[in-house]
């Protein structure tokens, strides 16, 4: 029978009501045993969440570069400018680095010598392409700073 403060009464004897030490050493021992499995499965999908965004981060920006050059006839100088031309809304932030001031800025590939000299020399401080400022290697061994 149980009593309202929490013993139960066998045959005029009290006895608390709780769990022996074997009986929570195997309910420890069942919950690392799944976390074991469970943890590493959960930081690769992080990493590969933060690799499809860097993935998509990146295409965003050079699409907007693309863009701007296409409806400009020249490349942007920084990326503020496609911001203010309203070709992004922001800056993505890089997923690696978790920062958006680590972005890797390419200027266009050089002309021929013949060109070069007669080109201004702007075209030497614009973005044709963007890349990650992250160190380190992708998943498929590749390094980010490739993408």
């Amino acid at each position: 029978m149980l009593a309202a403060t929490g013993y139960l009464t066998v045959s005029g004897k009290s006895k608390t009501l709780g769990f022996t030490l074997i009986e929570l050493l195997v309910v420890m021992a069942i919950i690392a045993t799944l976390l074991s499995i469970a943890v590493p499965r959960y930081m690769r999908s992080i990493d590969d969440a933060k690799e499809a965004t860097l993935k998509s981060s990146l295409s965003q920006m050079r699409e907007a570069i693309d863009h701007y050059y296409a409806d400009l006839g020249s490349y942007p100088v920084n990326l503020t400018d496609l911001i203010e031309k309203r070709y992004l809304r922001s800056i993505p932030v890089d997923p690696m680095t978790e920062s958006a001031q680590t972005w890797t800025l390419i200027p266009p590939p050089l002309k021929s010598d013949a060109n070069r000299l007669d080109s201004n020399k702007q075209d030497l401080v614009t973005i044709y392409d963007v890349r990650s400022g992250a160190v380190g290697m992708s998943r498929k061994g590749e390094p980010y700073a490739n993408w």
